[in-house]
Formats: C-alpha cells, sequence, structure tokens
C-alpha cells in the first residue's frame, strides 16, 4: 500500500509538472499550424537533405519548449510534411536549449559552459537528423500507371484537383477555434496512448530513483556518466530546471562533463517522448534518437572535462527555480488527463455502440 501511495503521489508530481507545457505545446502547435502554410513547411524541411535537418535545428534552438511541450510541435510539422530526420533534429534541439534556459546557463556557468552546451545540442541535434534520413528513409509513394496517353489523361496530383490550388491561391484567415481543434483534437488524439504509458512508467522510475544520488556518482566516479545517462535519459526534467540539479551534482563532487550528460539528456528524452518517437516516426528512428543522445552526450561530457580543465567551470550559484501555481498546474494535469483518457476510451465506447 505504501509503494501504492509513493507512485500515485509521483504520478499526480510528474502530471502537474508537464502538464501545462503539454498544454501549451498544444496551442503553440494550433497556432503554428493555421500561420504557417503547409508549403512552406514542405518545402524548406520536407525534403531528406542535410539542408533540411540544419535548418529544423536552427528553428528549434531559441524556441523556449521543454521536452514535453515540443512532442505537439514536432507532431504538427511532420504532419505538415517535415521528413523524418528533420522532424528528430527539431525533437531534440528543441528542448535541451531555448532563450530562457541559455540565459540561466551563462548565469550560473558562463560563456564557456554556455556556448558548449548550445553547440554540441546543435551538432548532436543535426547528426540524428542526418542518420536518420540515411538509414530511415521515407518510404516512396508508389504513383499509379496510367495507360492512356498524356494529352487524354494525366496523373492527378494535389494541384490537379480545384480544391488544393484553390486553397494554395486563397488567403485563409486565421481561425483561432480551427487551431484549438488541431492542437487539442487532431494531435493529441494521436499522441494521446503514449503520453499516458510515458506518464506512467515515467512516475514508475521517479518512484525508485536513489535520494542519494549525488554520494553514488561521487563513488563511482568513472562510471559517473554512464549512471547520470541511465538516469536522465527517462527522467523529465526541463532545461531551465535541469540547472540546479547540475549545479547541486557539481558542488558534492561531480565532474563538469558528468553535470553537462544530465544537462544534454535530461531535457532531450523522457518516456513520453520515447513513446511518442516509437508511434510517430519508427522503431529505427527511434534507436537513432536515443544513441545519437546517449553516445553524444557522454562524448561532449568526456570533451568538457578534457578541453576545459584550465576554465573554472564551477555553478556560480544554485539557481531556485519557483514551481508553477499549484491551481494552474493542477487544472492543466486535470484538463490534459481529461483528453488523454477520453482518447484511449474513445475506441471502445465505439465498439461498444457497434
Amino acid at each position: 500500500m505504501e509503494y501504492l501511495s509513493i507512485f500515485i503521489n509521483s504520478l499526480i508530481d510528474l502530471s502537474n509538472a508537464m502538464a501545462p507545457y503539454i498544454l501549451f505545446g498544444l496551442l503553440f502547435a494550433g497556432i503554428l499550424h493555421e500561420l504557417v502554410p503547409q508549403s512552406l513547411v514542405t518545402k524548406h524541411l520536407g525534403r531528406e537533405s542535410i539542408s533540411s535537418v540544419i535548418k529544423a535545428t536552427l528553428f528549434g534552438v531559441p524556441l523556449p519548449v521543454c521536452s514535453c511541450g515540443v512532442i505537439p510541435l514536432a507532431a504538427s510539422i511532420k504532419k505538415s510534411g517535415a521528413s523524418r530526420g528533420a522532424t528528430l533534429s527539431f525533437l531534440i534541439s528543441t528542448p535541451i536549449t531555448g532563450v530562457d534556459s541559455i540565459l540561466a546557463t551563462y548565469g550560473m556557468f558562463g560563456w564557456a559552459f554556455t556556448l558548449y552546451r548550445v553547440f554540441t545540442s546543435m551538432f548532436i541535434a543535426m547528426a540524428a537528423g542526418i542518420l536518420t534520413n540515411i538509414f530511415d528513409k521515407e518510404e516512396a509513394v508508389v504513383k499509379p500507371k496510367f495507360s492512356l496517353s498524356p494529352t487524354k489523361q494525366e496523373p492527378q496530383s494535389c494541384c490537379s484537383t480545384s480544391t488544393c490550388c484553390s486553397t494554395s491561391n486563397e488567403q485563409v484567415k486565421f481561425s483561432i477555434m480551427k487551431a484549438l481543434k488541431y492542437g487539442f483534437v487532431t494531435l493529441l488524439g494521436d499522441i494521446a496512448k503514449p503520453l499516458f504509458w510515458g506518464l506512467v512508467i515515467g512516475a514508475l522510475i521517479s518512484s525508485f530513483i536513489p535520494q542519494n544520488l549525488s554520494e553514488i556518482l561521487i563513488e563511482y566516479s568513472w562510471l559517473s556518466y554512464i549512471i547520470v545517462i541511465a538516469i536522465a535519459v527517462p527522467m523529465y526534467v526541463c532545461a531551465t530546471a535541469s540547472l540546479p540539479i547540475a549545479a547541486a551534482l557539481m558542488l558534492s563532487g561531480v565532474s563538469a562533463g558528468a553535470a553537462f550528460v544530465f544537462l544534454s539528456a535530461g531535457p532531450a528524452t523522457n518516456t513520453v517522448t520515447i513513446g511518442v518517437v516509437k508511434n510517430m516516426l519508427g522503431k529505427r528512428s527511434l534507436y537513432i534518437y536515443l544513441a545519437s543522445i546517449t553516445i553524444g552526450s557522454v562524448l561532449f561530457g568526456l570533451g568538457l572535462d578534457y578541453l576545459f580543465k584550465s576554465l573554472d567551470i564551477a555553478p556560480r550559484s544554485i539557481l531556485h527555480v519557483a514551481e508553477h501555481a499549484t491551481l494552474i498546474s493542477t487544472a492543466s494535469s486535470v484538463i490534459l488527463w481529461t483528453f488523454v483518457l477520453y482518447f484511449i476510451a474513445k475506441p471502445y465506447f465505439k465498439r461498444a455502440k457497434a
């Protein structure tokens, strides 16, 4: 009974922490879908090329969106025609950095650590995107063959129909209702199931993380990178909130490189994002996603310890990241769970009626 109580409390805490970001991400994704033409996304991010990966990475770096809020945004650009590689690079670069996180990193660790964090996150994101485009190419759409001559009948494309061409030539007015429907019905409906299991698994993991984490990392210093990776990958923590944790680890004696591993892998992944990536992009892209982040974070963590030995990289202060207002967090969590449970139960209701 005690373990069940711990799990429920962890699930509530995790939901309260993530729900506001997810709901904001859904809203932002809906607005973005209404404002940004689908043709623009397809043009710049749709090709399986290095340029599309670079553009997606650069687009994601300044956005102040966490690893939860980025999920609906990534789903949105994927639905709009972005390639798997571009979508994956956006998924990685966006949560690691952000204007708020960059400024907070500079305030705590200085310019060298901040620049290193930004550029390495971009490198990891681009590497993952390029590898995805190489090893997990989109399946080519087979065009129908026509026996008639081109003068009598031509294969229909999007612009051979009056509907598509008329919408591309006309300027569609922004509709907040369409934005809300796209974000909270279309997108949330797609990610509801992996979101549910991600929250449950994340709560289970959070319930059994040892309290004396810093002591373990100091005792096994040469394994600290692996231990941090094992904890950071499934754990939910946003880029800004991860800074005090990394600072506390360093003040406890953990190396700057190991703390960097946590700052890199922690915000970029969690059980929710892992489930969504598998559902949205497939197993091969998921393996590339996890391998790029884990290997890249460890290598760059080792590189930080080696390259910046002469620099005094130490946390200037322990920043206190205020938690969201209890009312807002609880209300967001209730709203999110209502939608998630509705979309999960919806197919069963349809079967019962049939």
